[in-house]
């Protein structure tokens, strides 16, 4: 089984990027074969509208076309068993590679045919779970009081229904800085941060843990369908 971690961070050794180590990880321990690739440095666009992804009678019907440095990512994705992308939030949704590689990656597979019964059509058979995992600098209470949930349901509702599964998971209050006393800052305190870090960080990864478990369970599922 192949688990592919992607960041959508652009620091490859900070808290999104520990996360999703930690899931692949856990991932290495079941025996899966795993692979994390950073965003930021591919150079890449969104989805550019050509619409080849949905031309009759194409070999690009249900793949997405456009040549650049993110084309061979989206097909590792759809060999693998579980993808697991990890994002920092930024002014209330996930950052903008990381929206820009889901919008290349869920458009093409997507389709604008309906099933029989109503439901949407996909234009691959094989269903691969896909979780998210969303880091950001805000307590949990400020995450709720704003509805983030909400907001980022959305992105999973739109996974769920082309990848055939999909799930998030939120760290708040994260850790920013190696160094704060380099940086302006009076909404919070250094030992505030540092004393929920220290309290929570552990906990953290211990959930991604626990993903990707959940993800390769519902995985070998479709497998054995």
């Amino acid at each position: 089984m192949k688990v592919i971690a992607v960041n959508g961070s652009a620091r490859k050794n900070f808290n999104t990027a520990k996360m999703l180590n930690s899931a692949l990880g856990k991932a290495k321990e079941l025996g899966c074969e795993t692979e994390l690739i950073n965003l930021y440095d591919k150079p890449f666009k969104g989805c550019i509208s050509c619409f080849a992804c949905k031309l009759k009678n194409s070999k690009t019907n249900g793949l997405c076309a456009y040549k650049d440095d993110l084309r061979p990512i989206l097909e590792k994705c759809l060999y693998a068993d579980v993808i697991i992308l990890g994002a920092p939030i930024y002014y209330d949704m996930p950052s903008g590679v990381s929206r820009s590689f889901l919008e290349r990656l869920l458009f093409p597979i997507g389709s604008y045919h309906v099933n029989p019964d109503g439901t949407s059509r996909r234009e691959i058979e094989k269903k691969i779970p896909i979780g998210f995992i969303y880091c950001m600098n805000c307590p949990e209470d400020y995450m709720d009081e704003v509805d983030y949930k909400t907001i980022l349901k959305h992105q999973e509702g739109y996974a769920n229904r082309i990848m055939g599964y999909a799930e998030s998971l939120y760290c708040c209050n994260t850790y920013q800085f190696s160094d704060y006393s380099k940086y302006d800052f009076t909404l919070f305190t250094e030992e505030f941060k540092r004393k929920y870090r220290d309290e929570h960080f552990e906990i953290d990864l211990n959930n991604a843990k626990e993903l990707v478990e959940r993800l390769i369970k519902k995985a070998n599922e479709f497998n054995c369908k």
